[in-house]
């Protein structure tokens, strides 16, 4: 039996973030939770910069002919994502963002907050499946970012298996 030194640094695409050294799972979901596209990248990485690629991995297949649709309509996601040169993207493609503005602490809240019509909880329950169904994905053990894509993908088609089955 062999043993393996540790890897040091913790493997390629680890990084320190403001919570500690990890990675950034982005998952775009559906309307009922199911994720659709995922990404991995260093925790010190913007959020901002991974919702194009995101959107460009997914085709939405539809029953009728054609070209596959390949937009959302809406978008909500948390205030990480949120600048004028991604809502402005996100326009020019046809998709209404439903970001929270980023707010400071110096600006008060003025006027009657704005209602957000698609929630996140869905979101975040996509994101409670991966950290209860699937262990691997709570904390990285390999070295490899490939590898740990790997489960990512794995734990998404299954959670998509088990939807097919029990719904039917």
């Amino acid at each position: 039996m062999a043993r393996f030194p540790p890897g040091k640094g913790g493997g390629d695409e680890v990084a320190y973030g403001y919570k500690g050294k990890g990675i950034l799972i982005h998952t775009l979901t559906e309307g009922s939770g199911m994720p659709l596209s995922n990404c991995t990248t260093a925790a010190n990485g913007s959020e901002r910069e991974q919702i194009l690629p995101l959107l460009d991995s997914v085709k939405l297949k539809t029953l009728k002919k054609g070209r596959p649709k390949k937009r959302v309509k809406v978008l909500a996601a948390d205030k990480g994502y949120d600048s004028k040169e991604k809502r402005a993207a996100l326009r020019k493609r046809g998709i209404r963002p439903q970001l929270p503005k980023r707010t400071y602490k110096t600006k008060k809240n003025r006027g009657r907050p704005i209602k957000i019509s698609v929630p996140r909880f869905q979101q975040e329950r996509c994101f409670a499946w991966y950290q209860r169904k699937y262990r691997r994905l709570v904390v990285r053990w390999e070295r490899q970012s490939c590898i740990f894509d790997g489960f990512l993908a794995l734990a998404t088609i299954h959670i998509w298996i088990n939807r097919i089955l029990l719904v039917g």
